[in-house]
């Protein structure tokens, strides 16, 4: 049922890569499949020249793509229009913690650490700094008010290899740092979380704008479900549109290359549209 606050928000991207030679590459660019129920058009995968696309879900439940890159420039371009509620990211405060021996087995892998969240360097500090918080919500709220605060965001800064003990360290990074970092702390403190990526638009929110990015945020189980949280933004925002969850970055790379690469140029949009809009670069 269609309510005062629900949208249709345009998605896509398009990436352009030279390839001195044929090159194996994996894509990760579709809305997860959690969300297909709201696609009113399908993200496609487009590729100019073209070349045969074949789709897979990976063992996360994402939409992944597998080409094979001539030798020479190619563009790659996904688009979507996504039906959305229009509601900020909801709020669970009472949500409570579950003991390890309580949680499903599926939960389980995102206590463990990982190539990106080192959990077995940040125990003592997650424990030295979160003890003394309520277990639950109250516990990762007060992990993301710290990250939030402990990082300094700067784009120009962004290290493809920075990990959650390199990010608490430096002090610096961009959103998928700050989702490392609380993810890792989270992991410590027995609470299960896992990686997101998506599409991530301004409504909403005041000028100025930013040029659009993929964005990072992190999901934990509590409560007997999983919730969204961002450490980057901390604050409930509109529009999140999930692309891809998993371990951590490793699991959810936009796109992997198995060969020589330069990537020429790279473009995220998000726009809020009415319905039967054709996505902007499928005609481009």
């Amino acid at each position: 049922m269609k309510t005062n606050t629900d949208m249709n928000i345009e998605v896509g991207s398009e990436i352009i890569y030279d390839c001195p030679q044929e090159t194996p590459m994996i894509m990760m660019v579709h809305v997860h499949s959690s969300r297909l129920p709201d696609l009113i058009v399908p993200d496609y995968l487009t590729t100019e020249p073209f070349v045969p696309v074949h789709s897979y879900h990976d063992k996360f439940g994402n939409v992944c793509s597998r080409i094979l890159a001539p030798q020479g420039r190619i563009r790659l371009t996904a688009s979507a229009v996504v039906r959305d509620s229009g509601e900020p990211d909801v709020m669970f405060s009472t949500a409570e913690q579950h003991q390890v021996k309580d949680l499903p087995e599926e939960a389980l892998v995102f206590l463990l650490g990982s190539r990106y969240c080192e959990t077995d360097l940040l125990s003592q500090a997650a424990w030295d700094l979160f003890s003394w918080t309520q277990p639950g919500w109250n516990r990762v709220r007060a992990i993301c008010d710290y990250v939030h605060n402990h990082i300094a965001f700067n784009y120009q800064a962004a290290r493809s290899t920075r990990t959650a003990a390199e990010a608490f360290a430096e002090r610096i990074g961009v959103c998928r740092d700050y989702a490392h970092l609380a993810i890792a702390f989270c992991r410590c403190l027995n609470i299960p979380a896992r990686y997101c990526t998506g599409y991530l638009g301004d409504i909403g929110m005041p000028p100025p704008y930013d040029v659009m990015d993929f964005a990072a945020w992190f999901e934990v189980y509590l409560g007997g479900r999983w919730h969204t949280f961002d450490p980057r933004n901390n604050m409930p925002r509109i529009g999140r549109i999930l692309m891809a969850r998993g371990r951590d970055a490793t699991d959810v790379a936009i796109a992997t290359t198995f060969g020589p690469n330069t990537l020429v140029s790279f473009r995220v949009y998000t726009n809020e549209v009415q319905e039967n809009v054709i996505p902007s670069f499928s005609h481009a």
